[in-house]
């Protein structure tokens, strides 16, 4: 896809998302709305329906998989990745989207990385979202009430526009997953079909198994010296 269709695609998604929350979603129960969140936050879990807390941590989750991936790339962008990220905590898949089509393709990365890039470029921060994740799921599956949570999504704005964000985070995926295995010398189709298919698990799963940046890099050095 040319990159000039993929930024207006991008910027049609974001206005599209924001016109439908404010012109098509259903009501915004705003008592209801904080109330949920007080629950949540005050760790009042037993009054929340299993599934939309799950819901709510995932879309946490999903913000988590996409910053190991863009703090690295803001490294070599014109603009950083983290006021986006800021955004996103507080609006989602709307702070996200901007980034994304600001972006540049980047499969390049130099430099040393500091402490914090360590820590979202290691496999243990993965297995960390990975086991969390299956937690969250096992949770929702097990304990949720899914009358209740489709009655919500069909009546509650909060619950609704949080949904099909979490289906936004899965679909726009790829636009940034080529460029970090390009970045590690890992472009390798089956796995890259693999993440983009399998949704949540199999972004967490590539987070797992992806080569550290700098290994990949070094191994690159050496195989140009020896030539």
């Amino acid at each position: 896809m040319k990159i000039m269709n993929l930024k207006f695609i991008l910027w049609l998604l974001w206005t599209g998302f924001i016109a439908y929350i404010f012109l098509l979603a259903p009501p915004l129960h705003l008592d209801e709305t904080l109330t949920l969140l007080k629950n949540i936050f005050t760790l009042e879990w037993a009054a929340i329906n299993p599934i939309i807390l799950s819901l709510f941590s995932l879309v946490g989750i999903w913000l988590l998989i996409y910053s190991s991936l863009l703090f690295i790339d803001g490294r070599m962008q014109s603009i950083p990745f983290w006021p986006f990220a800021i955004a996103s905590v507080g609006s989602g898949v709307l702070g996200l989207l901007p980034y994304l089509a600001f972006r540049e393709p980047n499969q390049q990365f130099s430099g040393q990385k500091d402490a914090f890039l360590n820590l979202l470029d290691s496999r243990l921060y993965g297995i960390v979202l990975t086991l969390s994740t299956v937690v969250l799921l096992v949770y929702a599956f097990a304990f949720g009430d899914w009358g209740n949570y489709v009655q919500q999504f069909q009546s509650d704005r909060f619950i609704n526009g949080m949904s099909l964000a979490f289906l936004l985070f899965y679909l726009l995926f790829p636009t940034v997953v080529g460029d970090d295995m390009a970045r590690r010398r890992f472009p390798n189709a089956q796995v890259f079909l693999a993440v983009v298919f399998v949704p949540l698990l199999g972004s967490l799963a590539y987070l797992c198994l992806r080569p550290p940046l700098m290994l990949s890099t070094i191994a690159e050095e050496s195989l140009l010296a020896n030539r």
